[in-house]
């Protein structure tokens, strides 16, 4: 039978407004949820607080990225997407197949 995993990377931007744990500590939430959906963590990379280009809140200029490379099923991106909506650590959310 043929292996129909494909290999992902998620780029997430986090919302860590009023909470105390630190951007590690939310990277360890994600990384739990991509696994409870199927996929197998690959590599984690943290880019850092960006400024965003287009500001829509001034309270709120910028927030940490992280990219995470991941392994799974097909169904897996749709399935991540909906287990994220309506999480508040992750204000945005682009996973892209490579």
């Amino acid at each position: 039978m043929k292996d129909n995993t494909r290999n992902y990377r998620a780029t997430f931007i986090l919302d860590n407004r009023g909470r105390e744990e630190a951007v590690e500590q939310l990277v360890e939430s994600l990384k739990k949820e991509i696994e409870a959906v199927g996929g197998a963590i690959t590599a984690v990379e943290n880019l850092g607080r960006r400024d965003f280009a287009r500001v829509t809140d001034p309270a709120f200029p910028g927030a940490p990225y992280v990219e995470i490379t991941f392994a799974a099923a097909p169904a897996a991106p749709a399935l991540l997407k909906e287990r994220l909506r309506l999480n508040g650590i992750v204000y945005r959310l682009f996973i892209q197949a490579l």
